[in-house]
């Protein structure tokens, strides 16, 4: 059952051939079995999971269910969950159980889906391969020496080994689409304001965005579907109109203009993931599109303006974890400094800690100015790069990632080679523009992802061009073996 989409299980639920229990049950004995290699959760919640599925089978019995009424899924670990330890995969939060749940779990969970757990994450959202995590690493399925990317690690590597059939991610820089990419599937962060960022806990405020890791478009379409729309309680939430998504899935790409920057076929890209890239290209072509050269001069700039905002905005957002109201509290401080010092000190790991100090740097005073507000100015010629291409093309499109994905350890003393891996990725939410990743054909046994990036609440249109080239070829629906 865990290699079905969450249409085929839907209609298996409706079919009586299984229960909700009985799926639920399929999948918590596979976490059982495979999780302690691939360390893709933090916590699981055998008896939560188990009372909403028996709740969805009576609202499939009282024909009150909907297309994700009984479907088992997966929370990133950034997301508020009440009565669930929301640990961020941080030392800090630890022990905290959150005592509501944020707004995109508060949706989903009135569809009626099955929360198994909550996944492992690179700590605070910040890192590129899940190797700053408090409980150590997710691994990736398909080569399990391999990192499953980041910050959404757990997510993907979940979804990719079949212990869950889809789960919740966050994007800040790449966090979805760059570990879909390397565990093989199908991410979407939608445009930024789509789906509300209340209840899930912040490190770069006007960079984060939630979104889903599934195995197919057609089901991160369902999904979107349930997460999106305006929240009041996010001054940032989007009041823009929601579309069906899945109604426009299959509509025609014939005349589709698909941009490829200049900037994202250059140095540094593997030449067997250029290759895949292409192929899948022309499979688009195939179907009706057509493919034009542009140009984004400003993307090389990304990395060094994210790396001076996001760490900024992480700088004022973990403030709040001082070891007073909740988290980490250092045992028998000596006073209150000696409490923030010693709490802060201990609960945050060395990747978060450096962005603290880099951030914090970058808004004091005398280089406010040089640091910070530069990269604010660099950052619009950057989304104007895109507001330009985008009068030209319907979609842009090249690598999610670099290469395929490395192994565990290999960059981990490197922290700007580390950044490097996202260097595709990180001008859409710059941008605040939707962005997707699909499967690709993969590189020596590697999965490779194909990048699409829309105009502004263009998700309906990446899904269904991700959808047609799904129906054209069957790259999505490789899985890894089971672990020995």
């Amino acid at each position: 059952m865990h290699d079905q989409s969450i249409a085929e299980l839907a209609e298996g639920l409706r079919a009586r051939r299984f229960s909700s229990r009985e799926l639920t049950q399929h999948f918590l004995e596979r976490i059982e079995r495979i999780d302690p290699t691939l360390n893709s959760y933090i916590t699981v919640s055998t008896d939560v999971a188990l009372a909403a599925a028996d709740a969805a089978d009576g609202r499939i019995a009282a024909g009150d269910a909907g297309p994700l009424t009984g479907i088992p899924l997966a929370h990133k670990d950034i997301f508020l969950t009440r009565g669930i330890r929301t640990s961020c995969a941080s030392r800090m939060l630890d022990n905290f159980i959150a005592p509501f749940d944020a707004t995109v779990v508060e949706r989903l969970a009135g569809t009626g889906v099955v929360t198994l757990g909550k996944t492992n994450m690179d700590e605070f959202a910040m890192g590129s391969s899940n190797e700053t995590s408090y409980y150590g690493p997710a691994r990736n399925p398909w080569d399990t020496t391999r990192v499953p990317g980041g910050s959404s690690g757990g997510s993907a590597a979940a979804v990719a080994g079949g212990l869950c059939v889809a789960a919740t991610g966050t994007d800040t820089g790449g966090s979805i689409r760059q570990p879909a990419a390397l565990c093989g599937v199908t991410g979407i962060k939608p445009t930024y304001g789509r789906c509300s960022r209340w209840g899930m806990i912040a490190f770069a405020s006007s960079l984060d965005q939630a979104g889903v890791l599934t195995r197919s478009a057609e089901d991160a379409a369902l999904l979107l579907q349930a997460m999106a729309g305006f929240d009041q309680r996010d001054s940032t939430s989007a009041r823009e109109m929601v579309p069906d998504y899945s109604a426009g899935l299959g509509d025609d790409l014939t005349g589709l203009r698909i941009g490829l920057p200049a900037e994202y076929f250059g140095e540094g890209l593997d030449a067997g993931v250029e290759a895949s890239v292409r192929a899948a290209l022309a499979e688009l072509e195939k179907l009706g599109a057509t493919i034009h050269d542009i140009s984004l001069p400003n993307a090389p700039l990304s990395v060094p303006v994210y790396y001076v905002v996001a760490p900024a905005e992480c700088s004022s957002n973990l403030a709040r974890f001082d070891g007073v109201r909740y988290g980490h509290r250092c045992e028998a401080p000596k006073d209150l400094e000696d409490l923030y010092k010693r709490s802060r000190a201990e609960g945050f790991g060395d990747e978060v800690k450096r962005r603290i100090m880099v951030g914090t740097y970058a808004l004091s005073a005398g280089y406010y100015d040089a640091y910070y507000l530069k990269a604010q100015q660099l950052r619009q010629l950057i989304a104007g790069d895109f507001r330009r291409a985008f009068e030209q093309v319907d979609v842009i499109m090249g690598p999610t990632t670099p290469a395929t994905a490395f192994e565990l350890g290999a960059k981990t003393d490197d922290p700007v080679a580390m950044y490097l891996n996202d260097i595709y990725t990180i001008a859409t939410n710059l941008a605040g523009l939707p962005g997707l990743s699909v499967p690709v054909a993969p590189v020596n046994g590697l999965p490779v992802g194909l990048q699409m990036i829309g105009d502004t609440f263009a998700e309906g249109r990446l899904l269904n061009v991700a959808h047609r080239l799904q129906q054209a070829t069957d790259w999505h629906r490789a899985a890894p073996a089971d672990p020995a």
